[in-house]
């Protein structure tokens, strides 16, 4: 049976009464999403939108691999596009693009030369596109900036086919 904690006592209660007390913890034990990251995810929706429009197609959202994550892997035509999303609330401190310095490069091109192992069928040519987004997700509609071919490969990968 199922008991109820929440009155100071261990009575058994009915079974939909458990899944409450389930639902109630699940809730209690989520924090709340920092505003950077809840903004990051506006972004990154606002890209694939505008993505989409252009004719791109979504392969995957938030791709993990290994300790990196791929923002946006997308598909236009023979090409595999990998999309670094930068969203910023103005152009106040730079360009959203300065962001993807060398070291993020590095990192983009170790993550995408990755999936690209564990596809069966690969592509025949890749691409690293930047996406600016400048807004804020309560606000007017935001500024996005496509830059296709924002870098190539780093020279510390190869294409393993």
């Amino acid at each position: 049976p199922a008991f109820n904690f929440s009155l100071g006592t261990c009575a058994p209660t009915r079974p939909q009464s458990r899944m409450h007390l389930g639902a109630l913890f699940k809730k209690l034990r989520a924090p709340a999403e920092p505003a950077h990251l809840a903004s990051g995810r506006w972004g990154e929706a606002q890209a694939e939108r505008f993505l989409g429009k252009q004719g791109y197609a979504v392969v995957g959202r938030r791709v993990r691999v290994g300790r990196d994550e791929l923002d946006l892997v997308m598909r236009a035509k023979s090409v595999m596009v990998f999309v670094e999303v930068k969203t910023r609330a103005s152009e106040a401190f730079g360009r959203p693009v300065a962001a993807v310095d060398r070291a993020k490069r590095e990192k983009l091109s170790r993550a995408a030369v990755r999936y690209l192992m564990d596809l069966r069928e690969k592509p025949e040519y890749i691409r690293f596109d930047v996406v600016e987004v400048i807004g804020v997700p309560d606000g007017p509609a935001p500024r996005i900036e496509h830059i296709e071919n924002a870098f190539p490969l780093s020279a510390r990968y190869r294409l393993p086919w």
